[in-house]
């Protein structure tokens, strides 16, 4: 324990308050009577014994009080330093034990943390394993029911609708491993990114014509001229996919799909804007994390909740952002969303021509 800093510091001033008014006195009686016996010899009058009492009575007695009035301040700010000093060390001793509190509970949250980090590592090599185990069969089962259906007209029409069927939940089931894979690769930091500049119409036209065909329209707002994205083509292209899917899934199939391209001044801005219920306004965020979606239950369509959140990462690993705007139109009952996928502008590509 460290020594207290104030005791010794502070003078005693007990025996000051009686020495000096003892000596004050002393000197004055001798002072006086000295004077007197040279002037007229040695005489108590009047005035003798006015100026023992005023210089030898009162005048140490006054000394004496203000010492003593001092002394009282001198114990009150020492016991007060003291006080102050005990305070301190209290607070040092209840610092330390907290300090010593915390790092212990830094030190579990640390393990903690640690132990997290194996259990995310683990889990991601679990499911890239089962993902790996799982594509194999499918490939055969995919082909199997390709080739299946290439004599499929000699079957009866139940038989036919079933080999339809599963070879449309096959087809899912496949997308969905692809989709666990590259997710898990996103997660792992082992997604190869290959960025260059990009044309913007091609990708989108191609994209739709690949998820939506002409089953359903869809309304154009491009610029005349695009330049292209800095992006790596393949996985631009499934974010565009994976909004054109969200759209299609979740809005009415006679409403029409728009797509709007905005030319700005250091990105490409692509929106994809429907018709359907919208998105809540507290379920916006959510919305973008795994295994989320923006309607669930029996009707809700089929899913497993990873697109968005997939095309969002897919989207700032290429340095771009992904926004979402809901409601979109005055219509209650439809007021749509907008999901708008923004990407840097290639510096030095030339500018695409969009003729469409």
């Amino acid at each position: 324990m460290k020594p207290n800093p104030y005791k010794g510091r502070f003078l005693d001033l007990s025996l000051l308050q009686w020495a000096v008014p003892l000596f004050l006195g002393i000197t004055a009686f001798v002072f006086e009577f000295i004077e007197h016996s040279l002037e007229d010899g040695l005489r108590f009058d009047l005035a003798f014994t006015s100026e023992i009492i005023i210089f030898g009575l009162m005048g140490p007695a006054i000394v004496g009080f203000i010492i003593a009035w001092m002394r009282e301040l001198v114990n009150a700010e020492k016991r007060a330093m003291e006080e102050i000093y005990v305070l301190n060390r209290e607070l040092e001793i209840k610092v330390a034990e907290r300090t010593a509190a915390l790092e212990g509970r830094n030190a579990e949250l640390d393990q903690a943390n640690r132990q997290l980090q194996q259990m995310d590592e683990m889990k991601s090599e679990f499911v890239s394993l089962v993902s790996h185990e799982l594509r194999a069969p499918l490939t055969a089962l995919n082909g199997g029911l390709e080739v299946a259906l290439q004599t499929a007209d000699s079957l009866p029409p139940a038989s036919r609708r079933t080999l339809e069927a599963m070879m449309d939940e096959s087809a899912r089931l496949t997308q969905f491993v692809q989709t666990i894979l590259d997710v898990s690769r996103l997660e792992a930091g082992r997604l190869t990114l290959n960025p260059g500049p990009v044309a913007v119409a091609p990708i989108l036209h191609r994209s739709v014509e690949v998820i939506l065909g002409t089953r359903r329209e869809v309304k154009w707002t491009l610029p005349s001229e695009i330049p292209p994205v800095w992006a790596d083509e393949i996985h631009y292209e499934q974010v565009i996919r994976n909004l054109l899917l969200n759209a299609d899934k979740y809005s009415p199939s006679k409403t029409p799909i728009e797509i709007n391209v905005q030319v700005n001044a250091g990105d490409i801005s692509v929106e994809v804007a429907d018709h359907g219920s919208g998105i809540p306004l507290e379920s916006q965020e959510k919305i973008f994390e795994r295994f989320q979606r923006g309607h669930s239950g029996e009707s809700a369509p089929p899913g497993w909740g990873l697109g968005l959140y997939f095309a969002r990462k897919l989207t700032e690993a290429q340095s771009g952002t992904l926004s979402l705007r809901s409601p979109l139109w005055p219509d209650h009952n439809a007021p749509g969303a907008a999901f708008t996928v923004s990407m840097p502008v290639a510096a030095g590509a030339p500018d695409e021509v969009e003729n469409a």
